[in-house]
């Protein structure tokens, strides 16, 4: 057989397939969340406040993983919609913290189905014990970067 190779590409990079699955989740998200008029960057600062309400908006930045500017955005935006409100810290007067309000809490429980589902979609084909430890991959992962 002179002439033929056997074709031995390589598999995309780690980083790029990560991605892919960003850009894909984000599409769904965006998708699922614009009857409601949010985007996927709002509905994950509302879900990190879920978890730690009362942060600060570097804090937020951080966990929301957007810059300070871009989180200055997305908590004015949310914050006309009357799904989050800002208060003064009393330990710190100078540091605003931002608060979930009921209607915040109302969206996200509003949507805590369908975004579960979209999960369950995505691993769809894998195992329980293939879920969990995909989790956990991603978690090293991003722990090795921070």
């Amino acid at each position: 057989m002179v002439g033929t190779k056997a074709s031995t590409k390589a598999p995309p990079s780690l980083l790029y397939m990560i991605k892919q699955v960003e850009l894909v989740v984000r599409s769904h998200l965006d998708e699922l969340l614009r009857p409601a008029g949010i985007t996927a960057l709002q509905y994950t600062s509302l879900t990190v406040l879920e978890r730690h309400d009362g942060l600060s908006a570097a804090q937020l930045a951080r966990d929301s993983f957007v810059t300070a500017q871009s989180v200055a955005d997305v908590v004015r935006a949310l914050e006309n919609r009357g799904l989050v409100r800002r208060e003064r810290n009393p330990r710190n007067r100078r540091e605003l913290l931002i608060l979930l309000t009921e209607s915040g809490r109302d969206l996200l429980a509003r949507h805590a189905e369908p975004v579960r589902e979209l999960e369950e979609r995505m691993v769809r084909n894998l195992t329980a014990h293939q879920t969990d430890q995909f989790r956990l991959a991603l978690s090293k992962a991003w722990h090795a970067l921070s």
